[in-house]
């Protein structure tokens, strides 16, 4: 068992059973590996929404509601990944998760009825998102590296969009090939394949983290550099600053007190709205404008696969032109992408397919290191992990009401156009905290919440 005790300094004496660099590469790595996982299977219940609907005749509302439970479940229950995380370490954590999504998509393929979809696929995809995710991976990744953390954690963001580039047309071949229900089975299977790797990982040594990182993170003091003030949970639990007195450091309490906080959640509940109204029914929205479905899943996937480079080059360009520059131009491209998508819609021309896949593709993803990072840096000591992931809790409300909204806007107009609008007005709402917020175009630590706020 990987139990990480909460008020105990970390281990200043233990031998790295591999070097440095390569357990750091693995815990990148494992995150990234996940990430794919994870995101890929759940995202593949978008090209399960027409042959449900076909064989049971339910909305298309009704079933983009299953997305949304999933959102909503795995938005509540980070904080409780990321406790389970800190009190039993991650190979539990990991390993209920992948359980969980395994269980959940071998049930999905005996479904009868709506409410076994919404538990399968929403309600256990969920709970495996919390666990398998990006929360889990952002605070193991922080363990081992400080001064590149966003990179690092940008690698591990990368795996989101892998996953649906891959998995998404994977399944839609299997759909086209075997039905939905020899689709859930056949994930099913793979998931359970995967489970003897899972348990084989180092986890201990990984939970662990680099030696002597956190302890350095404890001496330094509050200032303005942003590179030193990055610490992560599990790092310094109880931090004793350079004056040799006790500083628990921020607390969820304390940080939902601060303007920025609420900065952080509006980029984030904005951003996952814009996204979600679009990435739930691109695909049904392609095949409904003459698309073949597996062409249509492709395109969505390529759009996943782009991200990839949206989020690793969102870091670099962050420190070369700063955050606001690097969010707003990230935001241009989402827009033009959802204006491309919204123009085929009246003219059916492929190349805005391909402007939406560039432009909406090559931002998706991009400001979630970012907002990791400011978190990181404004909250420099104490629960960082805790807050930042009450931030992710809030993106996954902002999800699920994207795709809520897009399936019920659907069913009341006929088409996708509001939809489109909806996700248009809900880029301005998330790019302007960083035009109005000089901390979040210059971040630096907040004073430390023993002092006057």
């Amino acid at each position: 068992m990987d139990r990480i005790p909460l008020m105990q300094a970390p281990r200043q004496d233990v031998t790295p059973t591999a070097p440095v660099a390569m357990m750091a590469g693995i815990v990148v790595a494992t995150g990234f590996l996940f990430n794919f996982v994870v995101r890929g299977v759940i995202d593949s219940f978008l090209v399960f929404i027409l042959p449900l609907e076909a064989e049971f005749g339910w909305s298309r509302s009704t079933l983009t509601g299953v997305y949304s439970a999933y959102l909503l479940v795995a938005g509540i229950t980070s904080p409780l990944a990321g406790m389970l995380l800190d009190r039993w370490g991650p190979r539990w954590t990991y390993g209920i998760g992948l359980v969980v999504l395994a269980g959940g998509m071998g049930a999905a393929s005996t479904a009868g009825a709506l409410w076994q979809i919404y538990v399968f696929h929403g309600i256990f995809g969920g709970i495996a998102a919390a666990c398998l995710g990006i929360v889990p991976a952002a605070a193991l990744i922080g363990r081992w590296f400080d001064r590149k953390l966003s990179l690092a954690v940008a690698f591990a963001y990368a795996g989101l969009g892998s996953g649906i580039l891959v998995i998404v047309p994977l399944t839609q071949g299997l759909i086209d090939a075997g039905g939905w229900r020899g689709a859930y089975r056949t994930l099913a299977v793979a998931l359970v394949a995967l489970l003897p790797f899972l348990m084989a990982l180092p986890w201990g040594r990984i939970a662990r983290g680099r030696p002597g990182l956190a302890a350095t993170r404890g001496r330094q003091a509050p200032g303005p550099d942003p590179a030193a003030a990055s610490a992560v949970p599990g790092d310094a639990p109880d931090i004793t600053d350079i004056t040799g007195e006790t500083d628990p450091g921020w607390t969820i309490g304390l940080a939902i007190r601060t303007r920025e906080f609420w900065l952080l959640v509006q980029c984030f509940f904005f951003t996952a709205c814009s996204t979600y109204s679009v990435v739930v029914q691109t695909v049904s929205f392609l095949v409904d404008q003459g698309y073949p479905p597996l062409e249509a899943a492709f395109a969505f996937g390529a759009s996943g696969m782009l991200s990839v480079i949206g989020v690793l080059g969102s870091g670099w360009l962050a420190a070369q032109r700063g955050f606001r520059f690097t969010v707003t131009l990230s935001f241009a491209a989402t827009l033009i992408g959802i204006i491309a998508l919204l123009g085929f819609s009246f003219v059916p021309a492929r190349v805005l397919v391909l402007v939406y896949v560039l432009g909406f593709g090559v931002s998706q993803g991009a400001r979630g290191p970012v907002v990791s990072t400011l978190s990181t840096r404004i909250f420099a000591r104490g629960q960082v992990g805790t807050i930042f992931g009450a931030i992710f809790m809030t993106m996954s409300f902002g999800s699920a009401l994207g795709a809520w909204i897009t399936g019920f806007l659907h069913d009341l107009t006929g088409d996708y156009r509001a939809a489109f609008l909806f996700a248009a007005a809900s880029v301005i709402g998330a790019v302007s905290p960083f035009w109005y917020s000089s901390r979040l175009r210059n971040p630096g630590p907040l004073p430390a919440p023993s002092h006057p706020l």
